[in-house]
């Protein structure tokens, strides 16, 4: 029994893990210095997250040369070392 629910434990973990969610906003305001990106989005279901704007990290820099504030984006949150972070984004026409 002891082996099942650490094994249970594992499994929600690695499912955590993994999960990202896709999400649509509104650039607010990009911070290129800190590598960090705000944006007014819709509920992220995923991270049990109301819409709200907030102010988030990017993976790679050079995504935030593809935005600018007031651009409508798709983009892509994932949890990387305990910090929601984005990975993708695309500007929507």
């Amino acid at each position: 029994m002891k082996s099942l629910l650490a094994f249970a434990a594992l499994a929600t973990s690695a499912a955590a893990a993994f999960a990202q969610a896709q999400v649509s906003g509104d650039v607010v305001k990009v911070d290129k210095p800190a590598a960090r990106i705000t944006l007014k989005h819709a509920e992220v279901k995923t991270y049990d997250m109301p819409a709200m704007t907030g102010a988030y990290k990017v993976r790679d820099p050079a995504l935030l040369d593809k935005v600018q504030p007031g651009d409508h984006v798709q983009f892509t949150l994932d949890r990387v070392s305990n910090q929601y972070t984005i990975t993708q984004i695309e500007v929507q026409k």
